[in-house]
């Protein structure tokens, strides 16, 4: 398999992404091409000045301005890239990571691929050994997931796969009992596909849900234990604040990024394990959909991406995966992922 485009070190090359950063901060995202030129208001960059530079280097324009050129790391390139659905930040990326323990050589399922954020993170986590199995139910956020992985990496993985539909149908046709090392998922009702869940995963094995809202939380926490499957469920949010630090002038910054998600996780028992009584409160909540249409993104007042607004951004992520595949030296047959096409 060709190496990652962005996993790349050294000087740039033709068909590297560089993030350039002017006087004031603005950041520019360019793709490398012989001969061409990145225009902005203070005057244009030949690309032919970046190329065989080092990583990290200073690059003036035609009219002596200067910009930082690097390499951009993932989780710049997720904040940037174009969406379908909206994305997992890279602070809940992390966590996720974490609290799954997402391993090298890992078989993870995810459901559902948003635009493919996570599926970098999980890619990068499972390393080449390991393999990813997404699940997706509409064909635009798939087609914009697989657009932005294939950017990334300059070709599409071998390891990864995209499966159209619900994965409470599609999972059991494409994970045999037992055979899945995690579970990361993203959807508005996790609480559906418990049961095919259970079943494809391996004792021992961790299930992980991003949810946003706290009905949610709740209705998957209790749909968890009724199934006497998994040990107690844990949940959590992560918010970070960052800090200005400049000589004595330390201070929080203004703005952070606070509540996101809930992340829950609980780990599967072997077959016939009884776990022991936990001393809690019985639940009596009952739900129902009304219960959770309340707090769906629409009823909360958040707004839906349009049908032309998706279709531009599938068409961007389109364009800048078949660039990346076009500049990457000696891509191969091999590397193209299995699975359904799109």
């Amino acid at each position: 398999m060709s190496e990652s485009r962005g996993e790349r070190s050294g000087p740039f090359r033709s068909g590297d992404r560089v993030q350039l950063t002017g006087p004031k901060g603005r950041m520019h995202t360019i793709t490398l091409e012989p001969g061409k030129l990145f225009h902005s208001h203070k005057g244009p960059i030949a690309h032919d000045d970046l190329i065989g530079r080092p990583d990290g280097s200073v690059v003036a324009n035609q009219v002596g301005v200067e910009y930082l050129a690097l390499r951009p790391l993932l989780s710049d390139f997720v904040m940037s890239m174009p969406r379908g659905a909206a994305i997992v930040y890279p602070k809940d990326a992390a966590q996720i990571l974490a609290q799954a323990d997402v391993f090298p050589g890992a078989t993870v399922v995810e459901a559902g691929v948003g635009s493919g954020a996570l599926s970098l993170w999980l890619l990068r986590a499972i390393g080449p050994a390991g393999r990813l199995m997404s699940f997706e139910r509409r064909e635009e956020f798939a087609e914009v997931a697989r657009g932005n992985v294939a950017t990334f990496h300059g070709y599409d993985p071998g390891n990864w796969s995209i499966t159209l539909g619900d994965l409470a149908e599609a999972l059991p046709g494409q994970a045999p009992a037992a055979s899945v090392d995690r579970v990361v998922l993203d959807m508005l009702a996790p609480w559906e596909c418990i049961d095919v869940v259970s079943t494809a995963l391996k004792p021992g094995g961790v299930l992980l849900c991003y949810i946003a809202t706290v009905t949610q939380l709740s209705r998957v926490a209790e749909a968890i234990r009724d199934t006497d499957m998994y040990t107690e469920p844990q949940s959590s949010e992560t918010m970070v604040r960052g800090w200005h630090v400049q000589g004595l002038a330390v201070r929080p910054d203004h703005r952070m990024i606070a509540h996101t998600g809930f992340l829950l996780t609980a780990r599967r028992l072997a077959p016939g394990t009884v776990l022991p009584e936990l001393k809690r409160r019985p639940s009596k909540t009952e739900f129902s959909d009304e219960d959770v249409e309340a707090w769906t993104p629409g009823a909360l007042g958040e707004r839906a991406v349009s049908a032309k607004a998706l279709r531009k951004r599938v068409r961007a992520a389109d364009a800048a995966a078949e660039r990346s595949r076009a500049s990457e030296p000696g891509a191969s047959p091999d590397d193209e992922a299995p699975g359904e096409a799109l």
